[in-house]
């Protein structure tokens, strides 16, 4: 039987998110307009939103269905 490998994240999910869309951000900046950068700038934009959606999941303010 194979055995999984486990990652213990050091950072949270909202971090690693934030940090990748600023990556992606910088990284389009240094590409020319067109198709390559409208992509980079889509990822950053999903990594962005995921980031805050899963901030608004975990805020104390959301109740769950009654």
């Amino acid at each position: 039987m194979l055995k999984r490998r486990r990652f213990k994240q050091t950072r949270s999910l909202e971090e690693r998110l934030a940090e990748e869309a600023r990556r992606l951000r910088d990284e389009a900046a240094q590409l020319p307009h067109g198709p390559a950068r409208e992509q980079v700038i889509r990822k950053a934009r999903q990594c962005e939103t995921g980031s805050h959606m899963s901030e608004w999941l975990k805020s104390p303010g959301l109740q769950p269905p009654e």
